[in-house]
């Protein structure tokens, strides 16, 4: 009989959250503004290389939230969603999130724990945790997406000073 590591078995569970922990210098307010304001998250939402098209959501537990990424080079469309658990501004927000299949229903569904910790005067530090991931590829692929998402956050906070529309 085959070991499991012969099989090819999937990783564990834990082996399939992704935790991506991140500082700002800006107020917990204004990063939580900046994180939940769809006027704001358009501007800053997606890997480098998309721009959001399309966003909208009921930030409320229960409420359902929709975004749509272009990728610049070719147009593709890419829509992911989800609904709102949990919101308790300005430290804590949890929601679920898939991307659409070509079918255009959700495919596999991940859940966003997302915690706003003041990290000093005028500086965030947020802990962004993602999972369980179906595989460790996709949970790697997200990584990516964030890290690039949360360089343009950054950049959109520092630039617009993460207020207003």
């Amino acid at each position: 009989m085959k070991s499991d590591g012969e099989l090819g078995a999937a990783a564990t569970p834990a082996d399939r959250v992704l935790v991506i922990e991140r500082s700002f210098d800006a107020p917990r307010e204004r990063v939580w503004n900046a994180w939940t304001h769809p006027v704001q998250a358009k501007r800053w939402i997606g890997p480098h290389g998309f721009t959001a098209t399309h966003l909208e959501g009921e930030l409320r537990p229960g409420g359902a939230w929709r975004i749509c990424i272009r990728r610049d080079a070719d147009g593709e469309e890419l829509w992911q969603g989800g609904v709102y658990r949990e919101v308790a501004a300005p430290e804590r927000l949890v929601f679920t999130f898939a991307w659409d299949g070509p079918d255009g229903r959700p495919g596999p569904e991940t859940l966003v724990t997302i915690r706003f910790l003041e990290d000093g005067p005028d500086r965030t530090r947020m802990i962004f945790c993602q999972g369980v991931f179906d595989t460790t590829a996709n949970r790697d692929g997200h990584r990516g997406g964030w890290t690039e998402s949360f360089e343009r956050f950054a950049a959109h906070l520092a630039a617009r000073g993460g207020q207003g529309g």
